[in-house]
């Protein structure tokens, strides 16, 4: 059974820092795509940002310059530094992922973790 589980989140003040990381555990072969995601109360779920299995990434706008996406493909994780952080950051962040299952196939399965608060206070 294979998951995907978000930890780092917590209450921080306008202009700190926290890191969020998207552990995958279980049996698999490969991890392709991340991304993490974002959804405030009362809002849509939105794209913070991705990187693909080759280390290239993507931002949302509100977020370049601040937020940096890596991942250490020996631990399975992927990480989400977010520096200068401002209360409109405030929301539960989940990561996404394409995980193939086994080397004898090239299916790829999407899964999502259970998301990790992250609260802003000006």
């Amino acid at each position: 059974q294979v998951q995907l589980q978000e930890s780092g989140g917590g209450l921080v003040q306008a202009g700190g820092s926290l890191r969020l990381s998207c552990a995958a555990s279980g049996s698999f072969a490969s991890i392709s795509a991340v991304g993490w995601y974002r959804q405030a109360p009362g809002k849509r779920r939105d794209l913070v940002a991705t990187i693909t299995g080759g280390g290239s990434t993507n931002y949302a706008d509100s977020v370049k310059g601040r937020f940096t996406i890596s991942r250490d493909n020996v631990k399975n994780t992927v990480y989400l530094q977010m520096n200068s952080l401002k209360p409109e950051d405030t929301a539960v962040y989940s990561c996404n992922a394409d995980i193939r299952i086994t080397y004898y196939s090239t299916t790829y399965y999407n899964y999502w973790g259970q998301g990790t608060q992250v609260t802003v206070s000006s």
